[in-house]
């Protein structure tokens, strides 16, 4: 099992008629499940489907 990192996922998402920006930080094991985690908790949050929500960048945070 790979140890997990903390990335910063960066983009947009839709609230109402406008794209508000975000920028979370994810613990994932890469960047690819750090992109799957973050669609899952502001689609959940905002009850938005995924084409709502638009990534604009992934990088890793430094400890």
């Amino acid at each position: 099992m790979a140890a997990e990192q903390k990335f910063e996922v960066k983009g947009t998402f839709l609230m109402g008629e406008d794209w508000m920006p975000y920028t979370k930080v994810i613990a994932a094991p890469n960047a690819k499940q750090a992109e799957e985690r973050t669609f899952a908790v502001i689609g959940s949050k905002h009850k938005l489907a995924r084409r709502y929500i638009k990534i604009s960048g992934v990088s890793p945070v430094k400890e």
